[in-house]
């Protein structure tokens, strides 16, 4: 697979006290993982004296970072990031691609949020073994050649769903879902907040920020809403979590 050229040294000569450099890739088809995965470091790369940079070819985009002594937190933090670029990312494009269902496109949007987040406690410590520590992460080529049995496992999902599923086997399995969690989020405007009062935002890696398939991702089972919701999340709420959603 192609090494990414160094296209701008300028930001390297300003890394020069850099203890190590970490390059993750992706095809250029795929650049919405490596802004997911710059949004997420960039905070913590700033305050540990740290930085990055963008790479690009008309084939591939790369984020390179440059780490400072002391950085394990940044390195478990990038790991996070990518378990959840593959478990998350990828995955719902391969459900979005592979499933057949009685469903509108964005009821489809909303079983595949539920579908990965029944698997992804499970997932991800899988995922997180086969990513290792390294310094150079092509993502693409991970999940083609070191995911083999994850990929099968996508595919008896796919084979498991009939193409008759429809809405009333959508609320079905949420209701299931949201049964089994003891999950607390929050819900401020259309902004979903972790226990920890962290924003969520890995939504994003299923196209753009959304606040329903965010809760499903987070595999809630109770919202905490503070303040006003909008009529849609309302609805929203109202249909899949109504005994589970708590207004303040």
């Amino acid at each position: 697979m192609r090494i990414l050229p160094d296209v701008n040294k300028s930001k390297k000569e300003a890394y020069n006290n850099v203890v190590e450099e970490i390059t993750v890739s992706d095809q250029s088809g795929n650049s919405l993982y490596i802004t997911y995965l710059y949004n997420a470091l960039a905070g913590a790369l700033s305050r540990s004296g740290g930085g990055e940079e963008f790479l690009s070819t008309n084939e591939r985009t790369a984020l390179r970072i440059h780490l400072r002594e002391g950085s394990t937190e940044i390195r478990e933090l990038l790991r996070e990031r990518l378990v959840e670029i593959v478990g998350i990312g990828y995955k719902f494009r391969y459900l979005q691609e592979k499933l057949r269902v009685a469903l509108s496109q964005r009821d489809k949007k909303l079983l595949c949020a539920a579908l990965i987040a029944a698997d992804f406690e499970g997932d991800k410590g899988y995922i997180a073994r086969k990513i290792g520590d390294g310094t150079q992460y092509h993502i693409d080529g991970l999940v083609a050649f070191r995911l083999g049995p994850l990929k099968e496992k996508w595919q008896h999902i796919v084979e498991y769903v009939p193409e008759g599923f429809g809405a009333s086997d959508l609320k079905e399995f949420c209701d299931f879902l949201v049964a089994e969690s003891k999950n607390k989020i929050y819900l401020k405007g259309n902004t979903v907040f972790g226990e920890n009062f962290r924003p969520l935002k890995r939504s994003l890696l299923l196209g753009e920020e959304d606040a329903e398939a965010e809760i499903l991702l987070s595999d809630a089972g109770f919202v905490y809403c503070l303040g006003d919701v909008g009529d849609e999340l309302s609805d929203f709420l109202q249909k899949f979590y109504a005994e589970r959603a708590i207004f303040s």
